[in-house]
């Protein structure tokens, strides 16, 4: 095998040499995956300090943990290679080169290691990993191995296992204690979510069964292992965790023996549930399908199918190759932790590239991710707002616990939509305030809605689950808010995004969103009872809403609190929060990003102006058109020294609105933080999974920021302005069934349309009427901008 199927250099990401201290960083960026399934880039043969993960969307269990996990699944990959009974690793050999590629094109992982063993004999392992996009259950393994410089007897070892477990907490130790790379991961307590059901072959197919110990999903795995040129001996291993087929061939000195492995996966968690025999023939079956159509077949699909994906969310700073690659890597990413097809799910904090946060699901998905699905796979944007429907319920017996009616989304949540975060940290000293506080979440979700249906004009979904939502929400925040003293009403001990500050009231954001909800709402309900009435009485009649109700959503959004100002027109975070300490930030570390004044932590913020992240420019961001300019100006120049940006999320708000209010020179800056979070890991912890909010707020700030898309319930308007060190900014975009190419150059903004040969689209640009017309490009002439 060689790397003649990986393309142009400016869609790979490549690791040169082999360093265990970064392993794990490189098994993060390196995931494959497909929405459905992501895998760890792990070395097949693995080695001291690896941490190995596969994670199925939506499989979680709570056995043995503190609180629910996103399972660590059977692992599909499972390969090692001994030549002449010396087993290829790091742990064992030495490693003469090493090179893996993944190409981003096409969801490839190419990987090229020369091994030496203890008498200096070289030999080659080759492989190429991927999960594939156009059959969401089907992944692929090609391994090749080659003595380059002797004769040897190879053993090639594959097979399925089911022996995993996930990562509970870290033994207290000192605060100065550190661990090799090899001892890392063996510190931790683990828990252990599988029990295994069944495992063997038959005609000549791999099976592994296997169940959560506490939510019952059934796992099921199928795989196909072909070696050529055929092997002088084969022997299966059945164990009681996993299944393992092992082939022996002789070689001489420059011949290679090649490894073909199709795995199948199915959970009876899958849309058609099937389980026990019937969901194993399903992948049975599926295997044996996909081993027929062969691995190259296989990839060529799988090609095609990212070709087609690319065309629809291709985005590129031009000029900069280093800030190019990370756009795409970051849509890579999201691409690959979303999966249009199962409205059950939703993308955790980490994607499916690693266990932080144990799988759970935030507020992230709909203030962060949600538009860039929402403006280039809107499918996929409705599945994910799909989950929310499905775990109604949850968030239904999140209310209930506190007292109160509707519904309360929570913090975290996995599977069911019950709150999942954990009360204290692991050592017990510190409590985790936000599963009681950080109630937001709620109208971030209606937020989400707003977004998506303006975007798409999909009315169907507004009717048949957006309206539940928000009608169900709304009656929460009718029981949440307190009526004080002063006529107002008062969200009272919350906390905003900025996790610093616990048990505030009339936190800004919180209550000017929660206000921009209940009317968003009430709007809802007015236009299904004179545009829809048989959807809004079927929805009405499920919940038992009385009409009367939704006036009171609009005397309650009118009597919160507004946001309280300073003398300079500052917005206050929430009310006190100017009279707590001005604690100055005065040190940066290499990546630029503030560190914590001496003396501070995450822990001991509350009585200063430190931030997080900064609750107001998230409002901001969010809701541009209530604030006048001068608003956001203030507002930046007051919270950004304060912010220490211990939230990925933080740098792209920054950058978005230091474009908005003219400050181009922090706008690039923290632009490059959030491109660059984790192929630079500038956060210290891309080892425990990608930060995918930030992979979304690269995104966002490429397109509404330097790209000038800014979207109106009408429509879309453009102003885009370049930096000096840019040549130009690409990017493509789905608005309402057409589907945009635009280009910003130094002096013209040109679009492409595809859709209807008669269709046409109003835009404008800088302030100018311009209509698009389907299949012609369109060039506009832009005003210089200063900023």
């Amino acid at each position: 095998m060689t790397a003649e199927i990986l393309r142009d250099e400016q869609w790979l990401v490549r690791q040169h040499g082999f360093d265990r201290a970064r392993a794990n960083v490189y098994e993060t960026l390196f995931t494959v995956g497909n929405g459905r399934l992501g895998t760890r880039g792990c070395l097949e043969e693995g080695h001291a300090g690896s941490l190995s993960g596969v994670f199925l969307a939506g499989v979680y269990d709570g056995h043995d943990a503190i609180v629910t996990d996103l399972v660590n699944a059977p692992d599909w990959v499972d390969t090692s290679v001994h030549v002449d009974g010396t087993r290829l690793d790091a742990d064992t050999c030495d490693i003469v080169s090493h090179e893996r590629v993944l190409d981003m094109s096409q969801g490839v992982l190419w990987r090229s290691t020369v091994f030496a063993d203890r008498r200096g004999r070289r030999t080659r392992v080759e492989s190429l990993r991927a999960a594939c996009l156009h059959d969401r259950d089907v992944c692929v393994l090609r391994l090749t191995v080659t003595p380059l410089d002797h004769d040897a007897t190879v053993l090639v070892s594959t097979g399925l296992d089911g022996d995993r477990s996930n990562l509970e907490a870290l033994p207290v130790y000192p605060a100065d204690r550190t661990f090799s790379p090899e001892e890392r991961w063996a510190k931790w307590a683990r828990s252990r979510h599988l029990e295994p059901v069944d495992a063997g072959v038959s005609d000549d197919v791999l099976h592994l069964v296997t169940r959560t110990i506490g939510t019952r999903v059934e796992i099921a795995y199928a795989a196909t292992a072909a070696v050529s040129p055929a092997p002088q001996e084969v022997e299966t291993v059945h164990g009681s965790r996993g299944v393992t087929r092992r082939s022996s061939v002789s070689l001489a000195a420059g011949e290679s023996v090649r490894l073909d492995k199709v795995v199948a996966v199915g959970t009876s968690r899958d849309l058609d549930q099937l389980s026990g025999e019937m969901l194993l023939e399903h992948v049975r079956s599926t295997v044996r399908r996909a081993t027929d159509a062969g691995i190259d077949a296989l990839l060529r699909a799988n090609a095609e199918a990212w070709e087609d994906i690319w065309n629809e969310c291709d985005a590129e700073v031009v000029g900069d190759p280093r800030l190019a690659q990370a756009v795409r890597f970051s849509i890579y990413h999201l691409v690959i932790t979303a999966n249009p097809d199962d409205p059950t799910v939703n993308i955790g904090a980490k994607s499916l590239s690693g266990e932080g946060y144990r799988g759970h699901i935030f507020w992230d998905t709909e203030a962060m991710m949600l538009p860039f699905f929402v403006l280039t796979q809107p499918r996929t944007a409705r599945a994910l707002l799909g989950y929310r429907h499905h775990t109604l319920g949850g968030a239904r017996r999140n209310a209930a616990e506190g007292d109160r009616r509707g519904a309360r989304y929570a913090w975290e949540s996995a599977d069911t939509g019950d709150e999942e975060c954990p009360r204290f940290t692991p050592d017990g000293s510190n409590r985790f305030w936000t599963r009681d506080e950080e109630v937001h979440v709620s109208a971030d979700v209606a937020y989400g809605i707003r977004r998506y249906v303006e975007a798409t004009q999909d009315e169907a979904f507004l009717r048949e689950k957006g309206a539940e939502i928000l009608f169900e929400t709304s009656r929460f925040w009718v029981d949440f808010a307190e009526k004080g003293d002063d006529g107002h009403l008062h969200l009272r001990q919350v906390m905003g995004p900025d996790e610093f500050h616990s048990h505030v009231d009339d936190n800004a954001f919180t209550n000017r969103i929660v206000a921009w909800h209940l009317r968003y709402a009430a709007d809802v309900h007015d236009a299904m009872a004179s545009g829809a009435p048989d959807e809004l009485a079927r929805v009405a009649e499920l919940i038992e809403l009385d009409p009367g109700e939704v006036a009171t959503w609009r005397r309650v959004a009118d009597a919160i609190q507004p946001p309280r100002r300073n003398a300079e027109g500052v917005v206050e975070q929430f009310a006190g929060y100017f009279d707590r300490l001005d604690v100055p930030v005065t040190e940066w570390d290499e990546n630029d990003m503030p560190r914590y004044p001496e003396g501070y932590h995450h822990f001991n913020c509350e009585d200063t102006q430190l931030l997080k992240q900064p609750d107001v420019i998230q409002l901001m961001f969010m809701l541009p058109d209530e604030f006048t300019e001068r608003d956001k100006e203030v507002a930046f120049e007051y919270y950004e020294p304060r912010t220490l940006h211990k939230s990925s999320l933080s740098p792209a708000i920054h950058a978005i609105m230091g474009i908005e209010v003219g400050d181009p020179v922090r706008a690039v800056q923290y632009f490059t933080r959030s491109a660059l979070v984790d192929l630079a890991d500038n956060q210290g912890n891309t080892c425990e999974g990608m930060h995918i909010a930030s992979a979304a707020g690269t995104w966002t700030t490429l397109v509404t920021g330097f790209g000038g898309l800014r979207v109106h319930g009408t429509g879309l308007d453009f102003s885009p302005w370049l930096p000096p060190e840019w040549e130009g900014i690409r990017y493509r975009l789905t608005w309402r069934g057409l589907h945009l190419r635009v280009h910003v150059e130094r002096e013209r903004l040109s679009f492409e349309v595809a859709g209807a040969d008669d269709a046409t689209l109003s835009v404008t640009v800088q302030g100018r009427d311009v209509v698009l017309t389907a299949g012609q490009r369109t060039v506009v002439d832009l005003h210089p901008v200063t900023a």
